[in-house]
């Protein structure tokens, strides 16, 4: 597969966003700090990167919650998954949650979610009165069982 080039602007002191092995479909990205953060239970913060980038028109980047910090200390990204649009330069911000009964204090540098560059597509809406039928129909949230 031939990788994707992105422009990005590192305005903060840490390495861009990496993959962690090789076929990891997900890049770490770092908090940008200026002292530790103590994140209290159910509160949220939104977290800088100092990172900025221009994706290419039909992509975006999606912001991931870390499998890690979630199981081990309860921390997860909000608004999950996060777009980052096409069209946007702003900094990249990462808004994180303590779902955990504890205090959990993050670091500068410390990695704090992943990002995934995806393929989109655009879509026209066609308006109908009814929709074709299917085996599933309507049914949804679990209406197929739990086992």
């Amino acid at each position: 597969m031939t990788p994707i080039t992105v422009k990005i602007v590192n305005r903060g002191p840490h390495p861009l966003p990496s993959y962690s092995t090789a076929l990891s479909a997900g890049m770490d990205v770092r908090a940008w700090l200026d002292a530790p953060l103590t994140l209290q239970p159910l509160e949220r913060a939104l977290i800088h990167t100092g990172l900025y980038m221009a994706l290419p028109e039909g992509f975006e980047c999606q912001v991931r919650p870390r499998s890690g910090l979630a199981l081990k200390r309860g921390l997860t990204i909000l608004n999950t998954p996060g777009t980052i649009d096409a069209d946007y330069r702003g900094e990249v911000g990462i808004i994180v949650a303590n779902l955990s009964n504890e205090p959990q204090t993050i670091d500068d540098g410390e990695r704090i979610a992943q990002l995934v560059v995806a393929r989109h597509e655009t879509v026209t809406w066609q308006a109908v009165d009814d929709l074709d039928e299917t085996q599933r129909g309507a049914g949804g949230f679990g209406h197929t069982g739990t086992h």
